[in-house]
């Protein structure tokens, strides 16, 4: 006996998802004063490295709040990139502010200070990709 056919027009099921994690479910953690910043803004780190063969070290999704900020700070040997999805702010990178907006990628090289705030009236969005250790290129 072969399985009944749906109803015409009736609703296709969603196909179940396994391996796949919604970044806006319920996933984001409030954090406090993070790097030394303003407020608190909301993060989810959605990919940890250990263990993996890329150097990869994390992706973050980041929320932050009109007002918020993450503080001016230094990483080691390693290369951070922020990804603004939404918003605008201000960022400050080895010593140079300027604004970013949707769209903008601020590659933040190995022991260079930077740090974002927000400014404006609406959420800032970004994706946080750190890659490193990177083995002394800089």
């Amino acid at each position: 006996m072969s399985p009944a056919l749906p109803e015409p027009g009736a609703p296709t099921p969603e196909p179940v998802r396994t391996r796949v994690t919604n970044l806006y479910e319920g996933l984001l953690r409030e954090v406090t004063g993070d790097h030394g910043g303003t407020g608190t803004i909301r993060a989810h780190r959605a990919y940890l490295g250990a263990g993996a063969r890329a150097p990869i070290a994390f992706i973050d999704l980041v929320v932050l709040p009109p007002g918020t900020s993450i503080g001016l700070h230094r990483h080691a040997d390693d290369e951070e990139t922020y990804v603004i999805l939404s918003g605008r702010g201000r960022m400050t990178l080895d010593g140079e502010e300027f604004t970013v907006r949707a769209g903008d990628l601020v590659p933040n090289r190995p022991y260079g200070e930077h740090g974002l705030a927000n400014d404006g009236d609406e959420d800032i969005t970004l994706l946080v990709f750190e890659a490193g250790p990177l083995g002394g290129a800089g």
